[in-house]
């Protein structure tokens, strides 16, 4: 009788028969692996980009990264506070000097303006008024003046009358003193009339310049809101292109907010940042290489701001020949800020993988068919050259493009097709 097998003993024997199975499987996919990852990586020889070490002088330069800009640039505020109506051009427009730009809703400030000059004939009633005022006081205090200088002239005939009788014996000496003292009197009275007088000019004539001063500086006011008026259609400042304009009709403007941007065109400058531990090697008057795209410019640092903002610092380059072709407001620049000379170092072509001073991994040729990975370190450089400080000789062939994605391979090979 034939025993039943139990469900173990099944699993190992069917377990032990695939083994066999298992184990090519596994050689097969060790196989492959190896091919993929013994298999040597290459690159297309047109891919490359290359130049020579050698020996010779480095103007050295700092790297700084700025945009091109337009030379003359204004920008343009509203001057009070409205709506917008309409716009005259747009973005892109050329424009000559005094054209319109936009049309603002003045409504309000000519109401304002209208109020103004309401109170400026107030003001001027009020000035005129104070006037004939103070020639009315000026007036009566003159005629006091004289009217006490008749009586003091009166009572020195007086005087002498009676000292006349008293010498004569037919006056009295009381009477004698009596009208010296009315003559006294009087004298102190018209001293006093006299000094009253002549203060009452002074502050008359203070007042009226107090008034004239503020009438005259309303009347300032009073001219810059008719120009503000005069400029509700915000004309153009200058001649040239419009590069903004606000757009959105019937928005609320407020005083100073930004409506539009005349540029000229036909001539631009760098406005350029450079890293705050470099600054220090700036200078107003250095020389700098400018690259915009395919283009190089030569040009000078015109102004460099003393604070760091953001770790940059800002400058200005002015440029040899500001309307050179190739130039156009926003472009990208390279800059290459000179500050040094090295008259002998070893060099090799500067190239897009370079990003400062420090260790590198470089692919060399090893004849034609093969690159080799050499680890260098670069000093400084210019738009031209890097000083090699370590790792490369006179006569080496260096791959100077980007290769990060490859500097992982110890060697690579050139395909020439």
């Amino acid at each position: 009788m034939d025993k039943q097998i139990d469900k173990t003993t099944i699993r190992r024997r069917q377990i032990r028969a695939a083994l066999p199975w298992i184990g090519g499987a596994a050689l097969l996919l060790a196989a492959g692996l190896w091919l993929i990852f013994s298999a040597e990586k290459s690159v297309k020889a047109s891919d490359l980009t290359d130049g020579i070490v050698d020996r010779g002088p480095i103007e050295t330069t700092i790297n700084a990264s700025g945009r091109v800009v337009p030379a003359y640039e204004e920008i343009i505020t509203s001057p009070v506070e409205s709506r917008m109506l309409r716009s005259f051009v747009r973005a892109g427009d050329s424009v000559a000097a005094g054209t319109p730009l936009l049309e603002l809703d003045l409504e309000s400030a000519n109401t304002n303006m209208q109020k103004m000059l309401d109170s400026y004939r107030v003001m001027q009633q009020e000035l005129v008024q104070l006037r004939l005022n103070n020639r009315t006081a000026l007036s009566e205090l003159a005629m006091q003046v004289k009217v006490k200088e008749m009586q003091v002239s009166s009572l020195e005939v007086e005087l002498q009358n009676e000292r006349h009788l008293d010498s004569l014996g037919s006056g009295t000496g009381e009477r004698v003193r009596q009208a010296e003292t009315s003559l006294a009197t009087a004298r102190l009275e018209l001293s006093q009339l006299r000094e009253r007088h002549a203060n009452e000019q002074l502050r008359t004539a203070a007042a009226e310049e107090v008034q004239r001063l503020q009438l005259s500086s309303y009347e300032k006011d009073l001219d810059l809101t008719r120009k503000t008026l005069a400029q509700g259609r915000i004309p153009a400042p200058h001649s040239g292109c419009v590069t903004y304009i606000l757009g959105e009709i019937g928005s609320k403007i407020m005083p100073g907010q930004k409506v539009a941007v005349v540029s000229d065109l036909t001539a631009f400058i760098i406005e350029g940042e450079v890293p705050e531990g470099n600054s220090n090697k700036v200078q107003p008057g250095s020389a700098v290489q400018v690259r915009v795209g395919r283009h190089e410019y030569k040009g000078m640092v015109e102004s460099i701001t003393p604070q760091s903002n953001g770790g940059s610092v800002a400058m200005r380059i002015q440029l040899d020949d500001p309307g050179a072709e190739g130039l156009r407001s926003g472009l990208r620049a390279d800059l290459y800020i000179s500050y040094g000379y090295k008259a002998d170092v070893l060099r090799m072509p500067s190239g897009s993988f370079f990003k400062g001073p420090g260790e590198y991994r470089v692919f060399v040729y090893d004849g034609d068919s093969y690159l080799r990975r050499r680890n260098v370190r670069l000093g400084d450089s210019n738009s031209s050259y890097i000083e090699v400080l370590e790792g490369l000789q006179p006569g080496d062939r260096v791959v100077t493009g980007d290769m990060e994605y490859l500097v992982n391979n110890k060697s690579l090979k050139i395909k020439q097709k």
